[in-house]
């Protein structure tokens, strides 16, 4: 497999994860029990993580304690708490439109700390996704909630401080085992704030079942692996920019489920998050650059002279 196929399939892979949490909102108000953010952010974290850890049954050793601990708490444990905040506080317009700034939260600390400079094209894919999205659900109407507003900011800087220190540490293990102990992390954190919060679980039926069972295996399990995986493979600036994909997935799916309007305001930030995507992906931009350098400069070949036409 040559290399740009690796790179195409690791953006593919990769999108995976922002298009499982956007359809994270649908499943949530749909099937799982209501009022219960801080047990859901639990069933999401520590159950799955003890699954993986079955799987490999691995434990951290010498320093990688106290760092699965520091990166379950940025990715997971508090993020999942602040964002559950954000979420019944502000509007889900004006919320993802926060979250959104999260390319730019990175960049900065990928900057600072591994040294990764930003690009010009990421900065302006940056640019490009928060209009985008500021179409796409943004409405009319909203109240600021102070509280919500810094809890959404305050998760973004975590989020992209833990990932960034994700590419900083090389982790002795394989990232299947790395993302169970950052949900064993994460989950430990939130089982007793649930339980001071909201007291014992509620009775589930089968839906929340199913439900609880995908947000888990597919927007947790899945979606974390092939993050951090990006993460791994990819400059902090092009795998944040693939998160923007979370509020349009979100997006197609309450329009196809929940007949949620759709019209030419929400098209234009779709195509203007999808192109800021793109434009920050080095891979794609080189691949462009190369073809048109090889269109621009292609020789001009002699054209054949008829037999007999030489002067003599």
């Amino acid at each position: 497999m040559s290399s740009v196929e690796t790179t195409w399939r690791t953006i593919l892979l990769t999108t995976i994860a922002p298009v499982a949490w956007g359809s994270t909102y649908f499943v949530t108000s749909t099937f799982l029990p209501p009022d219960r953010p801080l047990f859901a952010a639990l069933m999401r974290a520590l159950p799955v993580g003890l699954l993986l850890l079955a799987f490999r049954p691995t434990l951290p050793s010498g320093s990688w304690w106290w760092r699965s601990l520091v990166l379950g708490t940025l990715n997971i444990g508090a993020f999942f708490v602040l964002i559950f905040v954000a979420a019944y506080r502000l509007p889900s317009g004006m919320a993802a439109t926060l979250t959104a700034t999260a390319p730019i939260a990175m960049m900065v600390v990928a900057w600072l700390l591994i040294g990764e400079r930003p690009r010009i094209a990421s900065l302006l894919g940056s640019a490009l996704g928060i209009a985008g999205v500021i179409l796409l659900v943004l409405r009319a109407g909203f109240a600021v909630d102070p509280i919500g507003v810094a809890a959404s900011l305050t998760a973004v800087a975590m989020s992209s401080l833990g990932y960034v220190l994700l590419k900083r540490w090389r982790a002795p293990v394989d990232l299947l085992t790395l993302t169970a102990w950052q949900l064993v992390a994460g989950g430990l954190l939130l089982l007793p704030v649930a339980l001071l919060v909201e007291g014992a679980p509620p009775e589930l039926d089968a839906r929340a079942i199913g439900g609880f069972l995908y947000i888990g295996l597919i927007g947790t399990a899945l979606a974390n692996y092939v993050w951090f995986r990006g993460l791994q493979r990819m400059p902090a600036a092009s795998v944040s920019l693939i998160g923007l994909l979370n509020p349009v997935a979100g997006t197609l799916l309450g329009v196809a489920f929940a007949h949620e309007v759709f019209g030419l305001t929400q098209l234009t930030g779709m195509a203007l998050v999808l192109l800021g995507v793109l434009l920050g992906q080095p891979a794609i931009t080189a691949g462009l650059r190369r073809t048109t350098d090889r269109g621009t400069h292609e020789p001009v070949r002699p054209r054949p002279v008829p037999a007999g036409s030489r002067d003599n």
